[in-house]
This record gives structure tokens, C-alpha cells and sequence, in this order.
């Protein structure tokens, strides 16, 4: 495969798929793999949406633990180029597609209620400054609340899972009182909740959500993952989850 400038191959971890990324478009983060690992899949068939797919992590990471076709949805043209290379490298076109949208206007033809699973890593910052704008526009709209907010990631998950299907986020602990209340407001039951710490003695600094749209009330709190310990390597918890040992 042909890198343009900038351009980079990565193994995804725990995993022999490579994957093209950028430094200057947003590559992905521990956050993505962790909702990868964290959220229930099926394992045969089905049908799984990404939402805010950027390069194509997630989808890439679903298909080592699912047959499920998957499209992943991003708004950023770079992105979705670099996704459709990467998915072409793998061999795995006929299992994932990429669809370049707005996600408030996705086109018909990814259908509403119809969905097994849908992901979603969202930007995470509700506000920004002109600076950060204009500093790197795809990191400023893979970052901030621009193009879609999270009221929008959950109303679009709705919209696309199907009755008693599953909606799984990562997002910031700060943010988790509006994961609930909106998650609710649109039909999705919370149901696994899990906290990611940098270290074991520093509060979380990451959450995963998994809901089921109208599902029964009763959320379970699953153990912390710890990522790092006191001599600043991963956990054996963490690599366990991050490498899929």
C-alpha cells in the first residue's frame, strides 16, 4: 500500500490487523479499544453501526470478535478515505463498509431500527476556543461537541438499534449523569457501567456505558480497570483486556 505524507501503519493491539493512521488527522486511543473489548456483540451474524467511526477502529476491532456486517459512519473525508484503505488492506470489504456523513443526516440506506449494536466514540469536549479551532481542524472536530452533540449520539443510536438492541459509549466520567438521563429520555435502559483510572490512587478518567433499548431497569457496576501501575507500565488487568489475552 502507497503511504502519502504523514501516513503510518499500526497493528491494532492484540490483533493482526493493521490499520493506516495520521498524526496530523487524530489517531485513535486506548478509549476506542476498550469499548471494542467492552461492548456485547453477536457472534455469528448481525448487524452493528459505528457511529464517529474516524479511522475505522472500532468496526476493525469488531470483526476479530464478530461475523456481524458493520458500518461505520464518519463526517470527516480523510478519515473516511483512510478507513476504506485500511479495510481494503485487511481483505475485510465484505464484512464493513464506511458511509462519509453528517451524522445528524445519515442517508436512508443505513436504516433506522435495524441495528444489533451500535458503538460510539464521541467527542468528548462540549465547548471550544477559536484557537483550538483553528489550530487542527480534524482534531477540534474529532474533540469537541461541533457537528454533533452527545443528545445527538444517543437520539441517532436510538433511532438506528432495534427493539431490545444495544447501545455501548466510552466517554468522560463527568459526562456520565447526561449519558443516564438522555439515555433514558430516548429508550435505552443503562445496564453496564465501567470505570476507566489511569492509576489506581487518581480518579477515572474514562467510562463505559452499554445500554439496551427499552430494557428493564438495573444497572450493574462493573470492577475499575486500572490502566497503569506504580512503575508506570500497564496493569496486568489492563493488557489482559487491552491485548485480548
Amino acid at each position: 500500500m502507497k503511504l502519502f505524507e504523514g501516513e503510518r501503519l499500526d497493528y491494532i493491539a492484540g490483533t493482526d490487523l493493521e490499520i493506516l493512521q495520521s498524526p496530523h488527522v487524530f489517531s485513535f486511543s486506548i478509549d476506542a479499544i476498550l469499548l471494542g473489548r467492552f461492548v456485547h456483540v453477536p457472534i455469528q451474524k448481525g448487524n452493528i453501526l459505528d457511529l464517529c467511526t474516524g479511522n475505522g477502529v472500532i468496526p476493525l476491532l469488531l470483526t476479530t470478535r464478530s461475523k456481524a456486517t458493520i458500518i461505520g459512519v464518519e463526517i470527516q473525508n480523510k478519515l473516511v478515505e483512510m478507513a476504506k484503505r485500511t479495510i481494503e488492506l485487511n481483505k475485510l470489504h465484505n464484512q464493513i463498509q464506511v458511509v462519509e456523513s453528517d451524522l445528524n443526516e445519515i442517508p436512508v440506506e443505513v436504516k433506522r431500527g435495524f441495528f444489533d449494536v451500535v458503538t460510539c466514540n464521541p467527542p468528548y469536549f462540549e465547548t471550544i476556543t477559536e484557537n483550538e479551532k483553528n489550530r487542527n481542524e480534524h482534531f477540534a472536530i474529532a474533540r469537541h461537541e461541533i457537528y454533533c452533540t452527545l443528545e445527538d449520539v444517543i437520539r441517532v443510536s436510538s433511532q438506528h438499534v432495534k427493539q431490545k438492541g444495544k447501545v455501548a459509549l466510552v466517554h468522560r466520567p463527568e459526562r456520565l449523569t447526561d449519558i443516564i438521563e438522555l439515555m433514558r429520555h430516548y429508550r435505552i435502559e443503562p445496564k453496564r457501567i465501567q470505570m476507566i483510572h489511569p492509576k489506581a490512587n487518581k480518579e477515572a478518567n474514562m467510562v463505559l456505558v452499554e445500554g439496551i433499548k427499552d430494557g428493564k431497569a438495573g444497572v450493574t457496576c462493573l470492577p475499575p480497570i486500572v490502566v497503569y501501575n506504580e512503575q508506570g507500565t500497564y496493569t496486568e488487568q489492563f493488557s489482559s483486556i487491552y491485548e485480548a489475552k
